[in-house]
C-alpha cells in the first residue's frame, strides 16, 4: 500500500505503509525515485534516476509540505499523539 499524499508536476509524493516508524516520504516520477527522512531533520535517504537539481527541488518541496506530510502519517498507522507532537514541534 502506498497512499498518495500529494502530487506536484510529474512527481507523486507517497508513503509505503508500515515500512518503518521513522517518518519519511517517497517521491516517484517517470525519471526516478527518491526517499526523504523528515526526522530528525529533512534529508535525502536515497534516490536514483534524478539529478542533483531535481533532488534539491524535491527536498524544498518536502520542506514546504512538511506539516501536511506529518498530518497524513496518521492515515497509514501512526497515532494521533505522534503526529500531533511532530506538527507542534515543527
Amino acid at each position: 500500500m502506498s497512499p498518495t499524499v500529494f502530487k506536484e508536476g510529474k512527481y507523486r509524493f507517497h508513503f509505503f505503509s508500515k515500512e518503518e516508524e521513522r517518518i519519511r516520504i517517497h517521491v516517484v516520477s517517470p525519471d526516478g525515485e527518491a526517499k526523504f527522512w523528515l526526522e530528525p531533520t529533512i534529508s535525502s535517504a536515497n534516490y536514483y534516476g534524478l539529478t542533483k537539481k531535481e533532488l534539491n527541488h524535491l527536498q524544498k518541496t518536502v520542506e514546504r509540505h512538511k506539516n501536511e506530510i506529518i498530518k497524513n502519517f496518521e492515515s497509514v498507522g501512526f497515532t494521533h499523539e505522534q503526529a500531533e507532537t511532530l506538527c507542534r514541534d515543527h
